[in-house]
């Protein structure tokens, strides 16, 4: 299989040899190139044998030097897959997709299950949808680490709950990944009454029978309001979160009196769902699931306060507004209130926006819709010219739309103030807060 080549660079070895756009890339080295994974592995070496394919059918070859950087080739391809996302062939029955309503933009709706890009940018894959020589890739190339969407350990109901026939013995695949040497990070979307209780407490103990398992995380499910004809799910109640934490306690307590590190960690969802204090910030170590939001919380206090010692007292005068999901408002009060309190002259509020789109269990500023921010802040008045509003909210930096395409133009003109993104880690929001004005 050739992967299609979309530009070339000018000037590049590429383009001097003769390769075109629409020609075809077919191996580096003596070894068939299928998508990025191939490339940046097999491009690696200082010197390239290049095999490349013109339109009209023609083999080509080149050679040339690149120190190790295939970039240096010149060759460009339509994605940075070079082909197409994976998608899952899984019908979990708590996928946040299958919860969202109609009309939304198109990409919102793609399930993605794609190993490359739990390599290359952290996300999770299930393993029911690795072809046998994706596994063997895996271990040849030693791509590690793995971040894998466990959520149970018993085949049977790993089965049942992603409605795969190959779910339960996908689970296979950890051991062997395992005994390769390739780090795992297992995920574990918690449902109440169905992978809780005595169910997690298997997983962990499986999972820590793991060498390669280096971190679990345990998340709850997200419920939106558009679960019409779903299977019948509900939220945690504040026991029931209550209990995973303390299982998950008992469970590392275990390990550390063997000897072991810790090895699992509730999300801080679980904590702010049975009302507990979230854990100080040694708890968490490295932070190996801090995507997954164990730790946010911790991580983002301590670096603002940690940055927050080292910027000069002044007497200056500072005005501006935060608005963020009801999830992260405590938090962001807390932080305010310290920033006041070093800098007296600063007049600040925090607005939780409660998300009336999705419905009130869902809590993270990063799924609130555009018209949830204008509808929820409209009748408030600021008394600050500035709103701050986190990046999560937003499609990306080239794109500020939220969710429901409203852009931060349309939010400026709705509230009569300005809007400025800002990044979400501790020690950027208080730079942002200390150059506020």
């Amino acid at each position: 299989m050739a992967v299609e080549i979309y530009n070339v660079k000018k000037g590049s070895p590429a383009e001097k040899k003769g390769v075109r756009p629409g020609d075809r890339l077919i191996s580096v080295n003596g070894r068939e190139i299928d998508d990025v994974l191939d490339y940046r592995f097999y491009a690696r070496e200082d010197r390239l044998r290049v095999v490349w394919q013109r339109a009209d059918g023609r083999e080509k070859r080149f050679s040339v030097r690149t120190d190790g950087d295939p970039d240096a080739i010149g060759m460009e391809f339509e994605t940075y897959l070079m082909d197409r996302h994976h998608s899952c062939r899984n019908h979990c029955i708590f996928c946040f997709i299958d919860q969202l309503p109609k009309g939304l933009r198109p990409s919102l709706y793609f399930k993605d299950d794609d190993s490359r890009l739990s390599f290359l940018f952290g996300n999770y894959i299930t393993l029911t949808n690795l072809t046998p020589r994706e596994v063997e890739r895996i271990i040849e190339m030693h791509i590690s680490p793995i971040n894998a969407s466990v959520h149970t350990m018993d085949p049977a109901l790993r089965v049942r709950m992603m409605k795969n026939p190959k779910a339960g013995e996908s689970l296979l695949l950890l051991r062997r990944f395992s005994d390769a040497g390739i780090d795992i990070n297992a995920q574990l979307v918690l449902c109440p009454g169905v992978n809780d209780g005595e169910a997690l407490g298997y997983s962990l103990e499986q999972l820590s029978l793991l060498s390669g398992v280096k971190s679990v995380a345990a998340v709850p499910v997200g419920l939106t309001k558009f679960r019409e004809g779903l299977f019948p799910l509900r939220r945690f109640t504040p026991a029931e979160a209550a209990a995973v934490i303390d299982r998950i306690d008992a469970f590392n307590e275990t390990l550390t009196a063997a000897g072991r590190e810790k090895l699992a960690y509730p999300s801080d969802e679980f904590y702010q769902l049975c009302g507990r204090d979230l854990p100080p910030y040694e708890y968490y170590g490295d932070f190996p699931q801090l995507d997954n939001g164990v730790g946010l919380c911790a991580a983002t206090e301590h670096d603002f306060l940690e940055a927050l010692e080292t910027l000069p007292p002044d007497d200056v005068p500072r005005c501006f507004s935060l608005a963020t999901g009801t999830a992260a408002a405590p938090l962001l009060q807390k932080l305010t209130a310290a920033f006041c309190r070093k800098f007296p002259r600063t007049k600040t509020e925090v607005y939780a926006v409660e998300n009336r789109f999705f419905g009130p269990d869902v809590t993270v500023a990063g799924l609130l819709t555009g018209r949830d921010l204008i509808d929820g802040l409209r009748d408030r008045g600021f008394d600050c010219p500035r709103l701050l509003l986190p990046s999560v909210m937003f499609k990306g930096k080239d794109e500020p739309v939220f969710l429901d395409d409203v852009s931060k133009a349309d939010v400026e003109a709705a509230l009569h103030t300005l809007v400025t993104v800002t990044d979400c880690d501790g020690g950027t929001l208080a730079e942002i807060f200390y150059e506020a004005d």
